[in-house]
């Protein structure tokens, strides 16, 4: 199991945490298995989507914060019940496939760490489990 620290900018962004899941598949030396990734926090996600075009998480963005809005009628104190909300919306687990040491991914798929109450300091887990 590997824990990565990151430091998120800003309050709505999805950063591309591919190459560092990957790392983790490459340093477990698994050839064929699953890839677990768990985002510990209650106002951040994680998913996977387009990532040859920047323009698709923007508009994933932008359409979280239409549904979703920043100043909605929330009864939670802290000012952030939007970012537990989208949290929940897009979750806090992947599990992928690995297959020849790669994750299987699709051609035009990354993966991507969602972070709506930033900036903040976050954990990425991510454990590679090996074919029996």
């Amino acid at each position: 199991m590997q824990k990565y620290t990151i430091r998120t900018e800003e309050h709505n962004q999805m950063l591309d945490i591919t190459t560092i899941v990957q790392k983790s598949v490459d340093e477990s030396e698994v050839r064929d298995g699953m890839c677990y990734i768990f985002i510990p926090h209650t106002t951040a996600g994680i998913t996977i989507n387009e990532g040859a075009d920047k323009d698709v998480s923007i508009d994933i963005l932008e359409t979280l914060d239409k549904l979703v809005p920043h100043n909605g009628d929330y009864r939670h104190l802290e000012g952030n019940s939007d970012a537990h909300i989208k949290a929940s919306l897009v979750g806090d687990s992947l599990t992928l496939i690995v297959r020849e040491g790669k994750l299987l991914l699709g051609t035009w798929q990354r993966i991507f760490f969602c972070e709506f109450d930033g900036p903040r300091t976050r954990n990425i887990i991510v454990k590679v489990v090996e074919d029996k």
